[in-house]
């Protein structure tokens, strides 16, 4: 576990990345107004928050809005920088589909048939699904086709997997074990195991960001609840995890804090931005 930072050596930060679901989002898809104040006061403060997070940049758009961020967004687990004010993707990095097929094909070779769903690049892009594959998050929209050669009509960000019998972790550790460099394989909440472009993580698109924004890793604290928030930790100058978070966040985490329905990024904000009017 990493060393924690005192707090009298440091009492705030310039950039807060924060996660979405698990993490600054409740179950029910929304802000708590305690967040919403926290998050103002940390504006107060001239800091900036960035949301870093799995979902690609359509379905981050309308939580944007909530928030009333027009700035920058990591989406798709690193793999698209998005403009909300301009409503755009200032940089993205799609999957080659040949290298999609052959992570599927050996992972299916191991255990067994799994069901596959894809996330199509671009601002307007569709969250595609195939037969069998559930949503782990029923409030998002997709759109069923009725073959797996369906999911490649157009460019794509990631490929989500779920299997019939096999855990999250399980499935995890087979794809990580048989994929190699094809793509990286991560796990980012409930039934939701992914294949993104090799090397891309959310600290490599959270670090482009900072770039932009022009802000350092040691000024920068994230907030996360799951083992793909872990490149993000490693990269930011303090990681906090979510009471709810995977043991494998926590046990590389600087803090731990209360679970996303108990407002834990608030509590840690309003404590890092207590002078802040």
């Amino acid at each position: 576990m990493a060393a924690p930072i005192a707090y009298a050596e440091r009492t705030a930060y310039s950039l807060i990345a924060t996660d979405l679901d698990g993490t600054l989002l409740r179950g029910d898809d929304t802000f708590s107004d305690r967040s919403l104040a926290a998050l103002a006061r940390v504006a107060a403060a001239g800091a900036r928050h960035l949301v870093v997070t799995g979902r690609p940049a359509p379905r981050v758009r309308p939580l944007l809005e909530s928030l009333g961020s027009t700035g920058l967004a990591v989406c798709g687990q690193g793999a698209q920088l998005y403009d909300a004010g301009a409503d755009r993707l200032l940089w993205s990095v799609t999957l080659d589909q040949e290298l999609a097929e052959t992570a599927l094909g050996k992972i299916e070779a191991e255990v067994g048939q799994v069901h596959a769903a894809v996330d199509q690049d671009g601002v307007e892009g569709l969250t595609l699904i195939e037969p069998g594959y559930l949503m782990p998050h029923p409030t998002l929209p997709a759109v069923r086709v009725g073959r797996r050669d369906d999911l490649w009509c157009a460019p794509i960000s990631k490929v989500l997997l779920r299997h019939p019998a096999l855990s999250d972790d399980e499935l995890a550790s087979v794809a990580r074990a048989v994929v190699g460099s094809l793509a990286t394989v991560t796990m980012s909440g409930p039934g939701t195991v992914e294949l993104q472009p090799c090397g891309i993580t959310k600290a490599t698109g959270l670090a482009l960001a900072a770039r932009h924004l022009g802000v350092l890793p040691e000024d920068t604290v994230a907030f996360g609840d799951m083992p793909n928030d872990i490149p993000m930790f490693d990269w930011a100058g303090h990681g906090v995890a979510m009471a709810n978070a995977h043991p494998e966040l926590k046990a590389i985490a600087d803090e731990v804090t209360l679970s996303n329905e108990d407002d834990g990024v608030a509590v840690v904000l309003e404590r890092l931005y207590s002078q802040a009017q």
